[in-house]
């Protein structure tokens, strides 16, 4: 019996174990052979170089940007999505009603195409477009919104935070929903502040679904790629060029198979790395409010 039910077991974790090895396993196996080698994506031959492409990597001002450009984000595009989250949460908490309804509409941006998304950005900022037109005639304001550096940087932040606000509050909500009501009964009767409730109460129980949105959303800039290559192409002058873009580059326009493979692992290494010092400093975070 127990052959059998291991047998059973196996047979149905097959199909993750099976895309794991196909889309996982396997290439990361491809992409640490590729990486020390000078393959160009087309040649039927290679050589192999050792560390080389590391060493270049390192020294690369793409590389180097990318490494900065990833932290800048997070650090626009982490609070602007939690903060917009939190608020869409404590709405729908707060209706009597149709939350579930509500949730949905805010959910729809994140089924959304980031193509699409970034092309009808693109042409609200344009030169010539209806918003551009309106803060020149009204304000006196000409903004290069893809051009500059920092508006660049944000416009993107703010398109990828419209996306994810809707996924984020649905887990925020749920942690909403599970707070007792009976602990704000009780702030209330100790004459606590609705400002103090929040960040005294709410937040800290609110710790479990704020610790996922935390880690997702910092995942999230690691690998930011579509509305950059749409609207910036990581310029400009690699103001928002990440290291999705980076390894784009290299592979499919320089042909530079085997040293796109050794960005890749280096923003492995960056991106595991990173990602658990934070998770380590929310835990720490969740410890002093009673969390284990």
């Amino acid at each position: 019996m127990r052959t059998r039910n291991g047998r059973l077991g196996w047979l149905f974790a097959s199909p993750y174990l099976i895309y794991a090895l196909a889309f996982f396993l396997i290439p990361l196996v491809w992409s640490l052979f590729l990486s020390v080698t000078d393959w160009n994506l087309i040649a039927p031959t290679f050589n192999f170089v050792g560390i080389k492409n590391y060493m270049d990597a390192l020294n690369s001002p793409g590389v180097q940007a990318a490494f900065f450009v990833t932290f800048k984000f997070m650090i626009v595009f982490v609070p602007l999505v939690i903060a917009s989250s939190i608020i869409v949460a404590l709405i729908i908490h707060g209706l009597p009603r149709f939350k579930g309804l509500f949730l949905i509409g805010f959910f729809l941006p994140y089924l959304a195409s980031g193509v699409v998304a970034s092309l009808i950005v693109k042409g609200l900022l344009s030169y010539n477009s209806p918003v551009n037109e309106f803060l020149r005639k009204s304000f006196g304001l000409d903004i290069d919104w893809l051009g500059s550096p920092f508006a660049a940087l944000f416009v993107v932040a703010l398109i990828i935070a419209w996306k994810f606000t809707g996924y984020y509050a649905l887990i925020l909500t749920s942690g909403f929903e599970s707070i007792s009501t009976e602990v704000y009964e009780a702030a209330m009767i100790d004459g606590v502040t609705p400002w103090q409730r929040f960040w005294k109460i709410t937040l800290p129980l609110l710790y479990p679904a704020l610790f996922t949105v935390l880690i997702l959303s910092i995942g999230v800039t690691f690998g930011i790629f579509t509305e950059v290559y749409q609207l910036t192409g990581g310029g400009p002058n690699y103001a928002t060029n990440t290291w999705q873009m980076e390894i784009f580059t290299r592979a499919f326009t320089n042909l530079q198979a085997g040293y796109a493979s050794a960005i890749a692992i280096i923003a492995s290494i960056v991106t595991f790395i990173s990602i658990f010092i934070i998770r380590k400093l929310l835990e720490l975070w969740g410890k002093r409010n009673g969390w284990t």
